[in-house]
């Protein structure tokens, strides 16, 4: 996807000075962190609106940097920034970046006034209500490419989301509240369509798959990560790994071919399925696919935003769940896990594929990769449905390594200290109604997570190192008065 670069101007000033202004818009453009599309300056609300309309209606293009140059009469901009639906950044730069003092004059004032014409800018996006996020300073300046990357890579996200499909297999868990929610609701407000389909009609995908693709995924499997010999060739569990082979293969092909990026499974609901898919999802997510366990389909799309976020980054970006606590004094910790499905883009090393008996299911024990997650700094970010609005939870967090081994845990996982500390993030975490599955990211930051709410218009209740419960208690009572009187308007 490309972004396009929109720099306001007018006629007043003549054809020199809105040729000057063509050039030092270029130059601007060609300093930024990405590659961008670059249009010709804007002078008049006819074709600001038409550009509006063509980056609307563009599939490639994932958001727009506008930039006043000089003066531009914000009344040009209302049509335009009506009928603009693509995520939209505000950049307040200027094309110099030192006075030259001693030169200065009349002229020099009237081409470099972007401090006069964004501030006109500004006004009308407040007053239109326009989503977007603003970023000062000028380009050659680190802080402000990093921001300007990161509501890059949101604005990607929140367009792609626009165009996924959801695969839900079965219901979501029975009698579980959290994993509930709108899917009406989840279309209109970030686009994604979440349906349900028979597992079984996957199960006829998955028993159609070839023996001899099976061959060439096992080989890979055996190449890419470390098999115990009982699933290795001429192994008692070799025909295990096989079928799990045999899953991933027939799971793709389904995805693939209805044009699903994000999907789900449940336990309680395998149909014709011998195992609960655990390597095949493991894989999935970590070729960029949402996904949610026990139908939790919020988690899935909010895990493919973040994937899409997260593209090309360091790091990785998984599924998640707090399971449980390291309470030692002074060490405290989170041991985050799932059943079967972590992302192995998270490894410290290089995963193993392992079976093990399922106690909930009934059905055959499933093949899984083992690992434990890379330290480094990260974030985790759940999402909620509390029936007038979505809210997004998200903690800043350090991935640790385990305190010792952790030989009898047949699952990949994660140890993570919260910030500020457990106590206070779990006491947030749990006053703000924030959910047991997770996305665990250290590729992303909060500042992702913050560009991301801001372009969907979603309440983000973040725990970082300054956080207090009294004051987190406070914010999400603001923030109830806000959400409710802006949705009555």
């Amino acid at each position: 996807m490309r972004i396009w670069f929109l720099t306001g101007s007018q006629g007043l000033y003549g054809e020199d000075v809105l040729e000057q202004v063509r050039r030092q818009s270029q130059e601007i453009a060609r300093q930024l962190p990405m590659e961008v599309e670059w249009k010709p300056v804007l002078t008049g609300a006819t074709a600001i609106r038409q550009v509006c309309q063509d980056a609307s209606r563009d599939d490639d293009c994932a958001g727009v940097i506008a930039w006043m140059h000089t003066f531009s009469p914000a009344k040009m901009w209302i049509a335009g920034l009506s009928a603009l639906r693509k995520p939209l950044l505000h950049l307040h730069t200027q094309a110099n970046v030192e006075l030259p003092w001693s030169t200065i004059d009349m002229d020099f004032m009237n081409l470099n006034q972007a401090a006069h014409g964004d501030r006109e800018f500004g006004y009308i996006q407040t007053r239109l209500g326009v989503p977007r996020v603003t970023v000062a300073g000028h380009v050659s300046d680190p802080r402000v490419a990093e921001r300007i990357g990161v509501w890059a890579r949101a604005a990607t996200a929140v367009v792609t989301l626009r165009a996924t499909r959801l695969a839900r297999f079965g219901d979501n868990m029975r009698d579980v509240a959290v994993t509930e929610g709108d899917k009406v609701e989840a279309e209109l407000h970030f686009g994604v369509s979440v349906n349900t389909y028979g597992v079984n009609d996957l199960v006829a995908v998955v028993d159609d798959t070839s023996d001899a693709d099976i061959d060439k995924l096992v080989a890979e499997y055996e190449d890419a990560y470390d098999v115990v010999p009982g699933l290795r060739r001429g192994g008692e569990r070799h025909e295990s790994l096989r079928y799990g082979a045999r899953v991933e293969l027939g799971l793709r092909r389904f995805l693939d071919e209805g044009g699903f990026t994000a999907f789900t499974t449940n336990f309680e609901d395998l149909g014709g399925l011998r195992q609960l898919p655990g390597l095949a999802v493991q894989r999935l997510m970590a070729d960029g696919y949402g996904f949610g366990g026990e139908g939790d389909w919020k988690t899935s799309v909010l895990l493919r935003a973040c994937k899409i976020m997260a593209d090309g980054l360091p790091g990785g970006t998984s599924f998640m769940e707090d399971y449980t606590y390291h309470l030692a004094p002074g060490r405290e910790r989170i041991l985050g896990a799932h059943m079967l499905e972590v992302c192995p883009t998270i490894a410290a090393g290089r995963p193993r594929v392992e079976i093990h008996p399922l106690g909930i299911g009934n059905r055959e024990d499933p093949v899984r990769l083992v690992f434990d997650a890379a330290p480094g700094p990260g974030a985790v970010v759940g999402i909620a449905d509390l029936g007038d609005r979505f809210r997004l939870v998200g903690n800043e967090i350090e991935v640790v390594e385990p305190d010792e081994p952790l030989p009898r845990l047949p699952v990949a996982r994660a140890v993570w200290r919260p910030l500020p500390d457990l106590y206070t993030s779990t006491e947030s975490w749990l006053t703000a109604g924030g959910p047991h599955h997770t996305v665990l990211s250290t590729a992303l930051t909060s500042a992702h997570l913050w560009t991301f709410a801001e372009l969907t218009r979603t309440e983000l209740a973040l725990i970082d190192g300054s956080t207090s419960v009294r004051r987190f208690t406070q914010e999400l009572r603001w923030n109830d008065a806000y959400y409710r009187l802006a949705a009555g308007l």
